[in-house]
């Protein structure tokens, strides 16, 4: 069955359900508000639960592998079931694992992945650029078969970020930061691909102006045609305004990502949705 690009689908969900994402995170801590052990069936019983209470009503779910992982394979297995019932209820996976390798291992990734013969197979995957972006290609080759996305770490509001993504690039590769490097192959690989290229950027919403850094409402670009997901919304301090703020004439293509924020809500599944609900409420006002 031939699959539309993420770019085109991705688009046509942010108009359908907002640009709202819920990040699908089952920290311990959580299990443990919400009444549940932290074993592998607190871990199917919280996950499966608030993908219920979401999916059917959020643009994008975003799982984050690390926290099924830690159960081995009956982790594993939760994460499968999250995925097919997050597509199921019509919601755009974005599976978040952050992978970047080189050569075979990097398609091994890609496959696990992208590849829908695989039972981990989602919509679209995070992954960090930082073995050099042409370390990617298995990733961008494997995703234009499959129809599936990337989002690729930009510029992150983490502590340690500024570290590398600040760094500048030796003439050779532009005399840019390493953040700005990251935007302008993105920017190539989408090309004028319409309405949206499939190939996107991790930013996060609570990025701050940093002077001569060329970061966030200081000087980066963010026009790359393609997607953007910006983790840090709502319980992390990251407002629509500043969704606003940060991408300017591209916030259209970007989705707001909260977890703990709507999470903590449950086990009652009326007041995630609501949650879901409000957030895309919010931005919508704001961004059309």
């Amino acid at each position: 069955m031939t699959v539309a690009p993420f770019g085109q689908r991705f688009a046509a969900s942010l108009a359908a359900r907002g640009q709202f994402c819920v990040g699908i995170d089952p920290h311990a801590a959580l299990l443990s508000d919400w009444g549940l052990d932290d074993t592998a069936e607190g871990l199917e019983k919280f996950a499966l639960a608030a993908v219920e209470a979401v999916a059917p009503y959020c643009s994008v779910v975003k799982p984050q592998s690390a926290f099924y992982e830690r159960f081995g394979s009956r982790g594993i297995a939760v994460l499968e079931r999250v995925i097919a019932e997050s597509r199921a209820a019509g919601a755009l996976v974005l599976l978040d694992v952050k992978r970047g390798d080189i050569g075979s291992t990097s398609q091994a990734y890609a496959e696990a992945y992208l590849d829908p013969s695989s039972p981990l197979a989602s919509d679209a995957v995070t992954i960090s650029p930082y073995l050099g972006f042409g370390s990617l290609t298995p990733f961008v080759e494997t995703a234009r078969s499959h129809g599936a996305g990337l989002f690729v770490l930009a510029a992150t509001s983490n502590k340690e970020g500024p570290e590398v993504q600040e760094a500048v690039t030796a003439e050779d590769f532009g005399g840019r930061t390493v953040g700005a490097a990251m935007l302008e192959h993105l920017r190539e690989l989408n090309g004028d691909t319409q309405p949206l290229g499939s190939f996107g950027a991790v930013v996060g919403a609570t990025i701050a102006p940093s002077a001569g850094s060329g970061r966030g409402d200081a000087g980066l670009d963010f026009a790359i045609n393609g997607p953007i997901l910006a983790p840090g919304y709502g319980e992390q301090g990251g407002t629509t305004a500043d969704v606003v703020r940060i991408f300017g004439s591209a916030a259209a293509n970007v989705v707001a990502s909260s977890s703990r924020g709507v999470l903590r809500l449950g086990p009652d599944a009326h007041a995630m949705r609501d949650a879901v609900q409000r957030a895309n409420d919010e931005l919508r006002s704001l961004l059309g």
